[in-house]
């Protein structure tokens, strides 16, 4: 046992202190889960089979054993036990999807999420507003948009808004008419690759039969 070990030992004030290290945060079936557990034990209802039973048709497929031992810790720890809140890279995700795509669960803990920060709830808003507007061509709201954007303090958004006014007309339209350009940029990545594979040592007249050939 090295000195820092005991020193830990000799300062905890409680024994919750004393288990922390690698054990400690790991990943359990019961995860996406616990947010869900947090709301319902705040509205009253602390009976571990119950609450077992409610997750079960949300998709946990854990034990029992797991939500019994989670109530048990909040009903007799001394401090509030509490779901961890989710990493950047999940929260990110439930923002980007269809929200008809999330399961109840992360529905739940994106809606956690967004009401304890307005930036991330406004956040929220604007992307999937300016999906909408993508999906459905609807580029005349993008005025409207834009506007809605500078009002909150967003600093990447605002970034994103003063890049978009320096080309409006060609985005309004990228976000209204039914053309794109995936099969111009298809055929640029495609000579950009025949380009790559000869390694800069041929010509064009090469490069133009390789790309004929190829077609």
């Amino acid at each position: 046992m090295t000195w820092r070990t005991v020193q830990r030992f000799a300062d905890a004030a409680a024994p919750e202190e004393l288990f922390t290290g690698q054990w400690q945060n790991r990943p359990s079936v019961l995860d996406e889960y616990k947010t869900y557990l947090d709301e319902r034990w705040n509205e009253g209802c602390t009976n571990a089979w119950k609450l077992w039973e409610e997750i079960a048709p949300l998709g946990y497929q854990g034990r029992y054993q797991r939500v019994r031992a989670y109530i048990r810790k909040k009903r007799t720890s001394p401090r509030p036990v509490t779901a961890r809140p989710p990493s950047p890279r999940d929260v990110a995700g439930w923002i980007l999807r269809r929200p008809e795509s999330l399961t109840e669960s992360e529905q739940i803990q994106l809606k956690n999420a967004r009401a304890h920060c307005p930036e991330l709830d406004a956040l929220t808003r604007h992307v999937r507003s300016f999906a909408t507007m993508l999906t459905e061509r609807q580029g005349q709201h993008l005025p409207d948009w834009l506007d809605a954007v500078r009002q909150d303090d967003l600093l990447s958004l605002h970034t994103l808004a003063k890049g978009i006014d320096r080309d409006r007309d060609a985005v309004t339209a990228g976000l209204t008419l039914p053309w794109s350009s995936d099969v111009v940029e298809g055929h640029v990545n495609r000579i950009k690759m025949l380009k790559r594979q000869m390694f800069g040592r041929a010509g064009f007249d090469l490069l133009r039969k390789r790309v004929l050939l190829a077609g």
